[in-house]
């Protein structure tokens, strides 16, 4: 049986303008980071047996990922597409911070964002994922219904609203 897998589908372009700089601001970041741990690298790998040494080891994995994020935003940041200016009308579209009310009453409160900036915490949730893609288009009072495991979870938009 062959390791092959199919790739995965190219997440959406759509970047907010502060996830937008957050990423910038991770690049630019990462290259002074990259050059102390070159120096670190360099020192381990003076002192002697590399195959036991394990803060070369240790510096040597680091630095392969911190090369490959770079790799990653270099990639990724001419790619993305900086959405700027709010829709008009009440509708839910990206960069839209929606407030709904679940099925067993319970208020939740989700902001659409790109795939790069997704943080479950805060609340943003990328337009990739089933949940934004089933409220997509839709105004406050309308309701959707949710395939989860286990059934369905039913919402109600409450409020529609751009930052």
């Amino acid at each position: 049986m062959s390791r092959w897998r199919p790739p995965q589908p190219k997440s959406s372009p759509h970047i907010t303008p502060a996830g937008y700089a957050a990423l910038t601001a991770e690049l630019q970041a990462l290259w002074p980071r990259r050059a102390e741990v070159v120096q670190a690298l360099a020192a381990a790998a003076a002192e002697g047996d590399r195959s036991e040494n394990a803060e070369y080891i240790y510096r040597r994995r680091e630095l392969a990922g911190i090369d490959r994020r770079i790799r990653h935003l270099q990639k990724r940041l001419p790619e993305l597409q900086v959405v700027r200016q709010a829709p008009a009308g009440g509708r839910i579209f990206f960069g839209a911070r929606v407030r709904l009310a679940r099925g067993d009453g319970a208020e939740v409160e989700y902001r659409i964002v790109g795939a790069d900036e997704t943080d479950a915490a805060s609340g943003c949730i990328s337009i990739d994922s089933p949940l934004a893609r089933a409220l997509l288009k839709k105004a406050v009072g309308e309701q959707i219904a949710l395939g989860v495991p286990g059934g369905s979870e039913r919402y109600v938009v409450l409020a529609v609203g751009y930052d």
